[in-house]
């Protein structure tokens, strides 16, 4: 006798329930008692197809019952990502594609080494496949969100439980704490699947400004083919265009140790003072079709995450925004200068990949929508202009010395005004050194220290002190000896 899938048998030739199956695991194997389950899918909305049900059994073990160790299911987002790196080609790396790479890589840095003062890494160039940057910067991704998944979670089970029927409350017993995890589950599979998604277009591990792997430099060799499709211009050139752009980042990560945390530090700045709209989850979770995964997903895509900003997260916004920019900008200026000469179509590919910087990709979008985050640098071309500016100004050595200290980068009001940066920067260090001068004189003494006077001072008090004495002599030839005794008496004391 053949079984039905939709009613595996439990051994006994009596089909088994899928619906009371499923809530018999989901609580520990335990029985269900009293609860009836037609009973039970009635009260909480859910079809009583079975075909529907089945479709349902794979969403909803995986959102409620998948173990989670926080409020958002990360063993759900890493599984997600993984799937969907996968639905597409994503063939395992080839002897032949890494050594392009590691070749590509090593000439880039022999090519930066003439145009910036940061040395070269040492760094290992490495190809990676969509799965293997999946895994290499899922971590990075973890921390950067974790701050808004949190907040998502917790509201979308708070809604979820406030809009469940009292009879299914009543009846869920043993159950309630999946439903705890419901909302850390919705979030973990829409987080994979937008990082998922953009495994398949990133080119490299730096590819949207944020190191998303410390200390890697690495290229996708398949998503390098896909970026040169319909382009017309030679592979080599477009690799070697962009490993000098992947070369360019990772050197200034590495050379510039604060940089890394202070654009991490910024992103998670912004995202701890997001505020979740709850009412906009209560109307998603009062209109959500169970029968309809697809819906939920479509429902979710859309933004219903996406969080009003305070002028305090636009202010924060600015200066993230103003941060990447210069990092976007100082690697676009760097392969410019790096690549005009050896490479024919570098012109070429600079604006293209400023193009692409610019607008982002729809994977891009997916992942902004539920965060409420774009990591595009919007003033790439400002920042661009800016750096050569500096170039011309104070040469190599000098324009890359802006990274010795987060205090010396430039602000949004210089990408504003490029060419006056140098002008408000000497203003400041003028400033600064007057200070620094004041508090070494306070630090030695010098303000409890009777001041001696200056050779200026000194001379004008000789000056007084003869036309004083001049005046005495004069008094003295018409007065006769008691001129004389007040000339003595009222003349200058000695000088120490």
């Amino acid at each position: 006798m053949s079984s039905n899938p939709l009613n595996p048998s439990n051994g006994d030739d009596n089909p088994k329930d899928p619906l009371a199956e499923m809530l018999q695991n989901l609580m520990g194997g335990k029985g269900m008692g009293n609860i009836d389950p037609a009973e039970l899918a009635k009260a909480a909305g859910l079809p009583d197809d079975p075909n529907l049900l089945a479709q349902m059994f794979s969403q909803v073990q995986a959102m409620m019952s998948a173990p989670s160790e926080g409020p958002v299911n990360w063993k759900l987002a890493h599984d997600n990502a993984r799937r969907v790196a996968a639905s597409s080609s994503d063939p395992s790396v080839t002897a032949a594609q890494s050594r392009e790479v590691d070749e590509a890589l090593r000439l880039a840095e022999l090519w930066l080494d003439q145009v910036t003062d940061l040395p070269a890494t040492g760094l290992i160039g490495k190809a990676w496949s969509r799965a293997e940057w999946v895994e290499e910067t899922l971590g990075t991704w973890k921390r950067l969100t974790e701050p808004v998944a949190n907040s998502v979670a917790n509201a979308l089970s708070s809604a979820m439980t406030e809009q469940m029927p009292e009879e299914m409350k009543s009846m869920m017993g043993g159950a309630s704490s999946m439903l705890q995890n419901m909302g850390g589950a919705i979030f973990g599979m829409q987080l994979g699947q937008a990082i998922g998604a953009l495994s398949a277009d990133v080119v490299s591990s730096t590819d949207i400004g944020v190191p998303l792997a410390d200390l890697e430099m690495a290229l996708l060799p398949s998503n390098v083919a896909k970026f040169g499709e319909g382009l017309g211009l030679p592979e080599n050139d477009i690799r070697l265009f962009l490993a000098v752009r992947e070369a360019a980042h990772a050197r200034l990560f590495v050379q510039v140790p604060w940089l890394r945390g202070h654009l991490l530090g910024a992103i998670e700045a912004y995202a701890r003072g997001i505020h979740i709209d709850t009412s906009r989850i209560e109307e998603l979770a009062r209109d959500l079709d169970p029968s309809n995964p697809e819906g939920i997903q479509e429902a979710l895509s859309q933004g219903v995450f996406m969080p009003q900003r305070t002028p305090a997260q636009e202010q924060a916004l600015q200066k993230l925004e103003t941060a990447l920019a210069l990092v976007e900008g100082w690697v676009d200026e760097l392969t410019a200068a790096a690549t005009e000469k050896v490479l024919p179509s570098a012109a070429a590919l600079r604006e293209t990949v400023r193009r692409r910087r610019a607008t982002g990709g729809p994977a891009e979008h997916a992942f902004a929508s539920l965060v409420g985050l774009e990591l595009r640098p919007r003033r790439l071309r400002e920042a661009a202009t800016l750096w050569a500016s500096l170039k011309q100004e104070r040469g190599i050595e000098g324009r890359d010395a802006i990274w010795k200290h987060p205090d010396l980068l430039p602000t949004a009001e210089d990408l504003d005004d490029p060419k006056g940066f140098s002008g408000r920067r000497q203003l400041a260090e003028a400033s600064d050194s007057e200070v620094d001068d004041a508090l070494l004189k306070l630090l030695d003494g010098g303000f409890d220290t009777p001041q001696t006077g200056t050779a200026e001072d000194e001379a004008a008090a000789g000056g007084t002190d003869a036309a004083a004495g001049a005046g005495e002599d004069t008094g003295s030839a018409g007065s006769g000896g008691e001129g004389e005794t007040d000339g003595e008496a009222g003349g200058p004391a000695p000088r120490s």
